[in-house]
């Protein structure tokens, strides 16, 4: 398919009421060695004189045989012929999914002004199957061959100004600045991170809960070019069915019961920064179709309207769920999968960055002390150094969540300064675990040493209980449900565990 992308000129119209005179889009589309399939002419003047240009225009392809069916004049979201930043984003997502659509991909770069011009230019330098076509004041067609290659041109400028920013004023070290990472687990998923962020590509945040997939997501805005542009944040998980479709999309007045007014969604409100889909593993297979087409169009749709509307948003989604496995399982579209993932961020567990549970454990005490402050009675506290040992000690299976609940509890039942072991162990959860979530298989042939596969499984949760109880028997006894310290000594024994207390 060949495709001729313009905007209306005065020129195109002031001919056109001229005698029906060709001008620039009207000569393209006559001289063209090659017809256009489609014509789509971008404007924002002069629209009471739109639907008489596409006749004229389809005329002339008639009179010649040439293709007029698919010619038409569309209204472009901006405020003067000089706005700049609106033109850019009219431009690209015509020229972006125009180039997709086409073999070849015609720019007229004669009608409009010099910056409408300009900025097909840059954008379409970027596109493989782009030429450049202009039309001299004797109706001649160009073809131009531009010797610069502007849109490499561009990203190189704007790599610099990135470049020259950071050294000056580190935009992305400090949009960093409120994660922990003195742990190497989390020093290489910030650097990764910082990467993503200078990026335009989706983002996909995997971690188990309490991880702070928020926390990194925010901070990836806010380390992007679109950190002046709003954030928007929905956990899919938390929302109805029936209200999923018109807070991500909107929806026009009257679609539903209850909608007295036009409602942008998320999407919209969204428009030129971030939209964070936390738990995105949740959304169902209905959603997740409009979702895919909002990413891959830049387009969405109104409940119950039919008008399209384009944005330009960036996706950063967040889970805690295996979404390979969701899409194994047929719970989540594969395309839609392989569209977020593309830059990968996985949050390591608390456990995974012990390194860092010092410092996160003072930042969180900080926040306790601040919010407690204003209270009249409250006493400001602090942690004895066999506190944090004992917090070194545990697996956090919440993480960084689990451990902030745990603290404001230990804070909250006593008025000592200092929080000690023995407060910490009575704010601790208790959690029962009787089985395990993992599905066991064996083929007709398979052959199990079940008597060292349990000893071994036995081994490990002595040694996590023996850990988590600091090696204090008495302990780590109940935790395991045993019938007293003798038996968890001869246990010990049995599965060669030396005692370390």
């Amino acid at each position: 398919m060949n495709i001729l992308f313009s905007w209306l000129g005065t020129k195109d119209i002031e001919n056109m009421l001229d005698g029906e005179q060709n001008a620039s889009i009207s000569t393209t589309a006559i001289k063209s060695q090659v017809p256009f399939d489609k014509i789509v002419i971008l404007s924002n003047h002069k629209q009471e004189h739109w639907e008489r240009f596409e006749r004229f225009v389809k005329k002339r392809m008639s009179t010649i045989n040439r293709p007029a069916q698919d010619i038409q004049v569309y209204k472009a979201n901006i405020d003067s012929p000089i706005d700049y930043e609106a033109i850019h984003q009219e431009t690209e997502t015509w020229v972006t999914k125009l180039s997709e659509q086409s073999d070849t991909l015609s720019i007229n770069l004669t009608s409009g002004t010099g910056a409408m011009t300009a900025l097909s230019v840059l954008i379409g330098k970027g596109k493989a199957n782009v030429q450049f076509l202009q039309t001299t004041p004797k109706n001649e067609l160009l073809q131009v061959e531009i010797p610069i290659d502007f849109g490499q041109e561009y990203v190189k400028s704007a790599s610099k100004n990135i470049a020259n920013t950071a050294a000056s004023l580190p935009k992305i070290d400090s949009a960093f600045s409120d994660i922990t990472a003195q742990s190497n687990a989390m020093k290489n998923v910030v650097d990764k991170a910082k990467r993503i962020a200078r990026s335009e590509v989706p983002a996909l945040i995997l971690g188990d809960t309490g991880t702070g997939k928020e926390l990194m997501a925010n901070a990836i805005h806010q380390g992007s070019l679109r950190a002046n542009k709003p954030i928007k944040i929905i956990n899919c998980g938390a929302l109805s069915e029936n209200l999923v479709d018109s807070t991500l999309f909107g929806h026009k007045k009257g679609a539903f019961t209850g909608a007295e007014k036009d409602h942008p969604g998320l999407f919209e409100q969204a428009d030129g920064g971030t939209l964070f889909l936390d738990e995105v593993g949740e959304l169902s297979l209905s959603v997740q179709v409009k979702l895919l087409r909002a990413l891959q169009q830049g387009e969405v749709i109104r409940l119950g309207d039919t008008k399209t509307i384009n944005v330009d948003v960036r996706i950063i989604a967040a889970t805690h769920q295996d979404l390979s496995t969701l899409v194994k399982e047929g719970k989540f579209r594969e395309d839609l999968y392989y569209r977020l993932a593309v830059g990968i961020i996985f949050m390591p567990t608390l456990s995974d960055r012990v390194e860092d549970i010092p410092l996160i454990v003072g930042q969180l005490i900080e926040q306790i002390n601040a919010s407690g402050s204003k209270h009249p009675e409250y006493i400001s506290k602090n942690i004895s150094d066999n506190g944090i040992k004992f917090i070194l000690s545990q697996s956090w299976f919440g993480n960084i969540r689990e451990l902030w609940s745990t603290l404001n509890r230990a804070f909250l039942w006593t008025d000592s300064e200092v929080i000690t072991e023995k407060h910490m162990l009575e704010a601790m959860l208790n959690r029962s675990k009787t089985e395990t979530s993992e599905s066991i298989e064996l083929a007709y042939n398979d052959k199990v040493d079940i008597i060292q596969l349990t000893e071994n499984y036995q081994k490990k949760y002595v040694l996590a209980a023996l850990k988590a109880s600091g090696n204090v028997k008495n302990h780590a006894t109940k935790m395991l449900g045993l019938k007293d310290h003798q038996t968890l000594s001869n246990w010990m024994k049995r599965l060669r565990i030396e005692n370390q207390k």
